[in-house]
């Protein structure tokens, strides 16, 4: 004989607080609550405008660089270590807990135009415009510790020096390997103990902009090039492998963590593109917002989102496969953005401009900060699947979309907008003209790619 008894846990009947309301059963048949579509539609509603109201997004800037900053990189055994670089070649370490700087590294005679970390955190490369890439060794007290220097920021000098034939336009480093690659006119591949590279892979006769190894495949390698060229490189075979040829110049390049094939480039034309490295031929994704060129790309650490910046001086947040922007975030004070990073934890994001600041800002503008009880967190979760379960309905959206920009940024958009429409329509009207078949309709993910070569 089966008999059916009622198993209650004590904890989930215990108040936090003498004030919280005693837990009762409630029936949730449907036919008992008429009014429940209704009173969650009025709960979504009323947590989409506490979202906007509590949205407050800058948290803080590390100030200190005597010029623009032109590129940065974090360190990737440690939460609160970042390393930036200026125009003016000086190097800081940060501890951006603390918000201050703890080291600064001195021995470059041009801008930096590009840092990369190793990824155990023990040293730095740095390559600048004075033909020359340095090695920096990362000690436990000089990446962390903010103590070490309350009055003056110990200065450093470069562990090693590699000589270069041409300036250089970005480094990367090896996630296993103590190898690093470099972008000039030729894209080097170098060796922590060698002088001279190891590798050096050229195709066409262009400089190149940025290069960017694969965290999945390490031996994998992307490169951008000022000929509008995107290149792939195998170092085990050698050899370039493919290479495809957009219509406007990369900026920077940033490949998926979680899905090794996928990458994001950032473009002169204002938009991003997701490709995947095994068919060039049609972007992914186009993401769009931007009203100027954008300069750099950095994907969160889940792979779900990435951060971009651009020369309008804002900094915008996308889903990986989100053809428009979920935030925006700007200052009146912001310049050009130069480079952007998410932080290790996936929970701030970080730009650099041209003002000499490092701004730092939350990745959800809304979100809380601190620790948060129990039944915090279970309310945030409770707003957040409201939001998501009634984003489709007018109101809900409006309010959730809607976000304050500078006025150059609205006008500009408000061309484009109108620049776009006049296209589409001249489009429509050479079709309708035309005899069937005689126009091409080419899908605007492939209108931009102009040549793929194997």
């Amino acid at each position: 004989m089966k008999i059916k008894t009622i198993a209650r846990s004590e904890e989930e009947y215990t108040r936090e607080r003498k004030q919280d309301v005693q837990k009762v059963q409630r029936n949730l048949d449907p036919s008992l609550h008429p009014m429940a579509k209704s009173v969650e539609y009025t709960r979504a509603l009323n947590a989409v405008k506490m979202q906007r109201v509590f949205a407050k997004p800058f948290v803080g800037a590390l100030a200190g660089h005597s010029d623009g900053v032109t590129c940065m990189s974090k360190c990737p055994d440690r939460l609160n270590c970042i390393v930036s670089g200026a125009s003016d070649g000086e190097i800081r370490v940060w501890d951006v807990a603390a918000r201050q700087g703890i080291r600064k590294f001195l021995g470059h005679t041009g801008p930096i135009s590009g840092l990369s970390v190793s990824a155990q955190g023990d040293a730095c490369v740095s390559c600048s415009s004075d033909s020359t890439v340095r090695l920096w060794r990362l000690g436990s007290a000089s990446a962390g510790d903010a103590s070490a220097a309350k009055d003056s920021l110990a200065v450093q000098d470069a562990d090693m020096i590699f000589e270069g034939k041409a300036p250089f336009r970005g480094i990367d480093h090896h996630y296993q390997k103590p190898v690093f690659a470099t972008a000039s006119a030729s894209v080097d591949v170098w060796d922590h103990n060698r002088s001279e590279p190891v590798n050096s892979f050229t195709w066409g006769s262009d400089s190149v902009m940025s290069v960017r190894f694969n965290p999945a495949d390490p031996d994998i390698f992307a490169t951008s090039g000022s000929d509008r060229s995107i290149a792939l490189y195998d170092v085990r075979m050698g050899t370039p492998t493919r290479k495809l040829v957009m219509a406007n110049k990369t900026n920077a390049i940033a490949w998926n963590p979680m899905e090794p094939f996928n990458f994001t480039v950032a473009n002169e034309d204002s938009n991003l593109y997701s490709y995947d490295m095994r068919k060039l031929k049609i972007a992914t994704c186009i993401h769009q917002d931007f009203v100027s060129a954008v300069m750099d790309v950095d994907f969160s650490p889940t792979g779900r989102e990435f951060v971009a910046g651009g020369y309008d001086r804002t900094v915008r947040i996308y889903a990986y496969n989100g053809g428009h922007s979920r935030e925006v975030y700007h200052t009146k004070r912001m310049q050009r953005i130069f480079t952007v990073k998410y932080s290790g934890d996936a929970a701030y994001v970080l730009s650099g401009s041209d003002d000499m600041n490092i701004r730092i800002w939350k990745a959800r503008a809304s979100e809380k900060q601190g620790a948060l009880l129990p039944r915090e967190k279970r309310k945030a979760v409770y707003e957040k699947k409201l939001v998501e379960r009634y984003n489709h309905l007018p109101e809900v959206r409006g309010i959730e979309r809607h976000r304050h920009v500078p006025k150059a940024v609205v006008k500009a958009t408000q061309v484009r907008r109108t620049m776009q429409e006049s296209e589409q329509k001249h489009k429509k009207q050479k079709i309708a003209h035309s005899a069937p078949g005689s126009v091409p309709n080419v899908p605007a993910r492939k209108k931009r790619v102009v040549n793929v070569l194997e």
